[in-house]
């Protein structure tokens, strides 16, 4: 007999490190040859798009287009230190840090192009396409490749630095601030469970992700995805079978993950409402995305059969077992 039913779950996430622990992200940028700007800072890029949201947030301080930024990242050498690609930091923390030493370099543009415009003062002085102009009379102005020429002998860079404000939980009564900020989500998921074979399938699911800002609202869609089969895979599918300390599914033929057939078309929600100390508003969702996922697919099932899963994945072979032990009419 095939039932259906309906769950959901919600969840909220701290960014960052937490519990007081240092979370510092560190940026440079620099004005390069041909006016072009570089943006030095060590954020790793494991797939989550922190590559094009760090352009996008330098890009807008700036007045230029993602294509007149170069980004300089994961070598030590070259950069400061980021912080790790851990803790749904990244566009927060680093995303700051970037904010800062763009708005640095923006000083330090305007003061150069003080002095080659002949003015007295950087009041008025704006950034369009590329250009330092003053706003009060645009005939004065003078682009970026300019100043890099004029100042070829000189490096014109600004440093950025940010500290996530986070606080030591008191050990006595549990109180505290240790993450900020949170970020909140919900997710309702439609299930059909066949009790004669243990199978669950998924029908509907819808996702609404807070991310504060949307910076680039196409990938925390992509994310919002990843997210979702990720989750699929931890309630339905992935089971490691550990046998005194000894991986019995060791390889994909045994250890399943959910393919692009198991996958369903998540109708995605994306809630913005911005985070004030954020780079433009904008949160992290790295690992919330994942978070109310099991849940929902979990309070589904119980919805669909009135048994209560407590162990996964829910496998055939164990939702059989559960629904044997519970003694539930098919």
């Amino acid at each position: 007999m095939k039932k259906r039913g309906i769950g959901i779950g919600v969840s909220f996430y701290g960014t960052g490190y937490g519990n007081g622990f240092p979370d510092i992200s560190r940026a440079k940028a620099r004005l390069l040859p041909g006016g072009r700007i570089g943006i030095y800072c060590g954020v790793t890029e494991v797939g989550q798009g922190a590559k094009t949201a760090m352009i996008q947030i330098g890009a807008e301080i700036l007045g230029l287009t993602e294509k007149d930024i170069d980004l300089i990242h994961e070598d030590t050498s070259l950069m400061p230190d980021s912080g790790t690609a851990a803790a749904t930091r990244q566009t927060y923390n680093t995303g700051n840090a970037i904010k800062i030493a763009c708005e640095n370099l923006r000083s330090k543009l305007f003061e150069k192009a003080k002095v080659e415009l002949g003015l007295n003062s950087t009041a008025g002085l704006v950034l369009d396409s590329g250009e330092v102009v003053l706003s009060i009379f645009p005939q004065k102005r003078i682009s970026f490749k300019s100043l890099s020429e004029i100042y070829k002998d000189e490096i014109i860079e600004a440093e950025g630095e940010f500290v996530a404000q986070t606080t030591t939980m008191d050990p006595e009564t549990g109180q505290g601030a240790p993450y900020w900020p949170y970020t909140f989500n919900a997710c309702a998921v439609e299930v059909e469970v066949d009790t004669n074979t243990g199978i669950v399938n998924l029908l509907r699911a819808t996702f609404a992700q807070d991310a504060g800002r949307a910076v680039n609202p196409h990938l925390l869609e992509g994310q919002m995805d990843g997210g979702f089969a990720m989750a699929l895979g931890y309630a339905l599918f992935e089971d490691l079978k550990l046998e005194k300390g000894v991986i019995k599914n060791n390889r994909f033929s045994k250890y399943l993950i959910p393919t692009a057939m198991d996958m369903i078309d998540v109708e995605k929600i994306i809630i913005e409402d911005p985070e004030m100390t954020a780079p433009y508003g904008a949160k992290g969702i790295g690992e919330p995305v994942i978070i109310p996922i099991a849940p929902a697919i979990l309070n589904a099932i119980y919805n669909a059969i009135g048994i209560r899963i407590t162990e996964l994945p829910v496998t055939p072979e164990n939702l059989m077992k559960a629904i044997r032990e519970a003694g539930v009419n098919k």
